[in-house]
């Protein structure tokens, strides 16, 4: 009798254990940003303003696919870069340099 009792315990424990292993909803990772050349298409070739955005660009875009971002973060530098991609296809490269150093050290960014 006793073993009986036993073996519907561990039974019955082990059918209400079973229950602890439903899988919860995974939510949805968000889109991987635009790759940088998309987005910065039309930055002068060969100028030092563009080298440094698409270099920041790149390492954004990686960071923030790999979660180590924010993507309200990831936002805000996007539209510093956008600032300062404007200005660098405006020819006022040293001041899209300034852009792009002043966002580096507003976020951590040293690229």
């Amino acid at each position: 009798m006793r073993a009986l009792t036993s073996f519907f315990c561990v039974g019955a424990t082990a059918l209400l254990l079973s229950g602890c292993n439903e899988t919860q909803p995974v939510a949805a990772a968000p889109p991987p940003p635009a790759p940088a050349a998309a987005k910065f298409a039309n930055l002068p070739a060969g100028a030092a303003c563009t080298a440094k955005i698409q270099r920041y660009q790149k390492v954004l875009s990686a960071d923030v696919a790999t979660g180590n971002v924010e993507q309200k973060v990831y936002d805000q530098i996007e539209k510093e870069l956008a600032q300062a991609a404007a200005d660098c296809t405006d020819g006022l490269g040293g001041e899209a340099l300034k852009l792009v150093h002043a966002s580096e050290e507003r976020h951590g960014y040293h690229v």
